[in-house]
């Protein structure tokens, strides 16, 4: 039970330091969870971070609690779901409320106009390095960079909701092709056969 309990913590901690940095939503968490999550703590792989922030898209709520209670289930169950989004959640509820009780007192100051104009711009820089982070988990083929590829124009067009169901039914659709033409899959691709080290391999024989 204490180490169960020593666990709770220790999720509820590390979302609870995540949740005050990650300005401009839950992409922004990312970077973060990448080096807390999975580099420091070992309780995820990459590729797990990128499926649940997949998911976390394709259901309705704020993507950074959404992410961090996927998270914390993942790693502890219902325990720690509760851990994790308590942990992301408090942090950003006294935040705001300070805002809150502040905003009309220095609103219309210059210098903190000009601080949060700077911090708009930083959030585009982590938002960048966070998709450049997933696109290394993500693009395993020549399928999923076409889709990529595809995709990032038609969000301009389409909800997001809707490019997440698209995605997913052209994924099951070349699998099935895939399957029925008898080309091996393989959906999470090791150091051998892994683009990045060898471009010569992709799922499918080459396809």
């Amino acid at each position: 039970m204490t180490e169960q309990w020593k666990l709770m913590f220790q999720i509820f901690w590390t979302f609870f330091k995540i949740s005050p940095v990650t300005f401009g939503g839950g992409f922004a968490m990312i970077p973060l969870i990448e080096r807390e999550i999975v580099e420091k703590r070992k309780w995820l792989e990459s590729e797990d971070v990128t499926d649940v922030f997949a998911l976390s898209q394709s259901v309705p709520g704020a993507i950074a609690i959404n992410s961090a209670t996927f998270i914390g289930h993942r790693i502890a169950g219902i325990k720690g779901a509760l851990a994790a989004m308590m942990g992301v959640s408090l942090p950003t509820f006294f935040i705001v409320l300070s805002l809150g009780f502040s905003y009309f007192f220095v609103h219309d100051n210059p210098k903190l106009e000009a601080a949060f104009v700077s911090i708009r711009a930083t959030i585009v820089a982590i938002i960048v390095y966070a998709a450049i982070k997933i696109a290394k988990t993500a693009i395993i083929d020549k399928t999923t960079f076409f889709i990529m590829l595809i995709g990032v124009p038609v969000l301009f067009f389409i909800h997001p909701i809707i490019a997440i169901f698209l995605g997913a039914l052209t994924g099951w659709f070349v699998i099935f092709i895939k399957k029925k033409m008898g080309y091996k899959i393989d959906l999470k691709p090791n150091k051998e056969t892994d683009p990045a080290n060898n471009p010569d391999y992709y799922m499918g024989a080459g396809i």
